[in-house]
């Protein structure tokens, strides 16, 4: 069996180097802002009208940079989710 010895900032280093790696081919670099399907489908939710009614009431975080087009923040669907979650006993 070989042992290599590495320096701290040597180690943490790589393995920096590694999870930016991994993350880049399994696609985990997920992106901030989502449209309304998938917005949705992280809610579980299956009517636009709910889905406007949770922004009309300032319950998620949307932008709207067009007209016609709007988004919905990730990390406010997941705050919702979580501020919702129920404890089991």
């Amino acid at each position: 069996m070989e042992v290599i010895c590495l320096q701290d900032e040597a180690f943490y280093a790589l393995v920096e180097q590694v999870v930016a790696r991994l993350k880049e081919k399994s696609g985990q670099e997920k992106e901030k802002w989502i449209s309304d399907e998938e917005a949705m489908q992280l809610l579980n939710i299956k009517s636009k009208t709910t889905l406007q009614k949770l922004r009309d009431e300032g319950k998620i975080r949307f932008s709207q940079p067009q007209k016609k087009i709007i988004v919905y923040d990730r990390d406010s669907l997941n705050a919702y989710l979580e501020q919702n979650a129920r404890n089991t006993f």
